[in-house]
This record gives C-alpha cells, structure tokens and sequence, in this order.
C-alpha cells in the first residue's frame, strides 16, 4: 500500500496526469490508500497489544506450572520417603512376626492365618472388658463365664465372629 500510494503520489507530482478527472481520481485513491493503511496500522497495534497480553499471560501461566510442579516434586518426595519407611517398618515387623511365629504351636499358628485370612487381616482380638475388640460385641455372661473357667493356656474363641480371644488383665473376668 505505501509503495503504491508514493508511486500515485509520484504520477501526481510529476505532472504526468493532467486530466482534472483523472486528477481527482489520483487523489482520492491516495487519500482512500492513506486512510486504509491507518486502519491497518491501528490493526496492526491492536495485535501487538493482544499479543503482549498474551505473551504476559503465557509467562504468569508458566510461573504457576512451575510453582505447581515445585509442589508435585516436593509432595512425590515426601511419598517416597513415606514408602521407604513404611517398607522398612515392614520388614522389621516380618521379621519380628517370624520370630514369634517360631514359638508358636503349628495348629495353632495355622487357625491364626486361616482366621486372618477370613477375617480381613485380623485373626486375634484383644478380650477387653468383656468386649471383643475385633467385633466389638459385648460377650453373654455365659462365653464370659467359660472363658473365666477356660485354663490360661487354652484357646479361646469369640462366639460373634469365631478371631482368637486375648485375654489381658482387663479383660473383665
């Protein structure tokens, strides 16, 4: 547009064009090309405007990313270290666990499992003021009386949901 308004303005200049009509003409297209590239411009800045807008836009977006990943790699951290002392915790307490399991009789070891395994993972309950802590059921006085008769190396069994009763001092009998 500008190289075609300077060549018109040019034509007009040189005295080439000597037509009043074709005078006018030129003029008028100059002043057409003139107002166009204006509008243009304004365009061209409105753009520039979005575009900054934009580019401030991308680069708070990218802070907060940033930000958000800090948080990610923080939080996975402390997950892993979570892991890494649960797995340690874990392996302390199999060991432990295969320990105690040695001076268990087999019978009885094999109903603890077989129980644990019915049971959710649990396969003994603590007896706790005559309330078994695995059902949480109040015994009847007559379970309590048998397991009160019961010699302290017998197993006993809670009649709600059939986990081996542990009896403790304040166990209630």
């Amino acid at each position: 547009m500008r190289q075609r308004a300077a060549r018109d303005q040019q034509r007009l200049d040189s005295g080439a064009v000597t037509s009043p009509k074709d005078l006018e003409n030129l003029q008028r297209e100059i002043t057409s090309l003139a107002k166009r590239q204006g509008d243009l411009e304004d365009v061209v800045l409105e753009v520039m405007e979005r575009r900054e807008s934009a580019q401030e836009r991308v680069a708070e977006l990218t802070e907060r990313v940033a930000s958000v990943q800090t948080r990610i790699d923080e939080a996975t951290g402390r997950r892993d270290a979570a892991f890494e002392e649960i797995d340690a915790e874990t392996a302390s307490v199999t060991k432990e666990r295969e320990v105690v399991a040695g001076s268990v009789p087999a019978d009885l070891l094999k109903l603890y499992d077989k129980l644990r395994e019915q049971q959710g993972g649990i396969g003994a309950a603590k007896l706790y003021q005559r309330t078994c802590q695995g059902c949480r059921q109040e015994l009847a006085i007559t379970d309590i009386n048998e397991i009160r008769a019961a010699a302290p190396d017998t197993v006993v069994r809670c009649e709600n949901c059939r986990r081996i009763l542990v009896r403790t001092s304040d166990s209630g009998l």
